[in-house]
């Protein structure tokens, strides 16, 4: 502003400098001087266009982050179009926004994550036919490790085809949720009141974590708890990795006892191949029910890659 000021002053302003341009020359003096006034207006107005060019607001590096990780190249994102610097324009952050949300959803069902899948329902049926060998059979205790393993293996490979295995604390949540899936049998000790294993085997109704009803309202009331609690968005998938690890256990059991849905009793057993095909999808169906409630934008937040959410 300084400058300016001293440029003004040297033509007093720049309407005089119009007017004096503008005005007929009476004699040859007159017209010198009347010329030298035209050229220093033309040189004022010169250098107000640089200083303006100077002084014109350049967007900031920081404001870079407004466009979100997906505003980039054509090359990088060919679907998003032409970035910040482009000549179209940045693209608005609600359609890099729906876009991320597309890009997780179509990888919930691309070709690694249905091989996962195929192979979790495999898993299953050799761990299941191995358990009926009859040097297992016949020990007790090897049985029932066994069997909470599988369990436990089914819990692990189910969350990690729901979330992949991208970095080191995925595996740290695949490794819960295997936990998660073993630790439900717990109960069978709680009711039979004794750590003896043939009396947690033999009890004469189910223990009540076995109750199927019981994983939408521990879902919600752990969701809730978190809400109060305004733990982190890193948590924000605990809710899920509860669902996946209680329903895979639950339907797994199904197959000798049927559901427990409170208050309406037990349904029939579950036929085997339902069995296997609702193991190997319910991953996919929890993605899905993860992209339609918004966890999964904040997990492709978190990860930092668009995610199978």
């Amino acid at each position: 502003m300084k400058t300016k000021e001293a440029l003004f002053g040297r033509c007093c302003s720049t309407n005089d400098l119009l007017v004096a341009a503008n005005r007929r020359p009476s004699n040859s003096t007159t017209n010198r001087t009347e010329e030298e006034g035209c050229g220093t207006a033309l040189w004022v107005y010169q250098n107000l266009a640089d200083l303006q060019s100077q002084d014109s607001p350049k967007p900031s590096d920081n404001m870079q982050g407004f466009y979100s990780k997906l505003d980039s190249s054509p090359s990088s994102s060919p679907l998003l179009g032409v970035g910040p610097g482009g000549d179209h324009g940045a693209v608005p952050l609600s359609l890099a926004v729906e876009t991320e949300k597309a890009q997780a959803l179509l990888q919930t069902f691309s070709s690694a994550s249905l091989l996962a899948s195929a192979g979790l329902g495999m898993f299953c049926v050799v761990a299941d036919h191995a358990l009926q060998l009859s040097v297992i059979q016949q020990h007790l205790w090897l049985r029932a490790a066994l069997d909470n393993a599988t369990h436990g293996l089914v819990g692990l490979w189910s969350w990690a085809v729901v979330i992949g295995l991208r970095k080191k604390s995925d595996l740290y949540e695949v490794l819960l949720a295997g936990l998660l899936a073993s630790i439900i049998d717990l109960d069978h000790f709680y009711m039979a009141g004794s750590l003896s294993l043939k009396a947690a085997v033999s009890l004469p109704q189910r223990p009540p974590l076995h109750c199927s009803s019981l994983i939408p309202v521990l879902c919600l009331s752990l969701r809730f708890l978190m809400w109060i609690g305004r733990l982190k968005d890193a948590w924000c998938s605990l809710p899920w990795m509860l669902f996946i690890s209680m329903a895979t256990h639950h339907v797994r059991d199904a197959v000798r006892h049927g559901l427990w849905v409170c208050p309406f009793g037990n349904t029939a057993p579950l036929p085997y191949w339902l069995y296997v095909s609702t193991t190997a999808t319910l991953p996919h169906l929890c993605s899905v029910l993860m992209y339609l409630t918004g966890t999964r934008d904040v997990i492709s937040t978190k990860h930092g890659v668009a995610i199978d959410v």
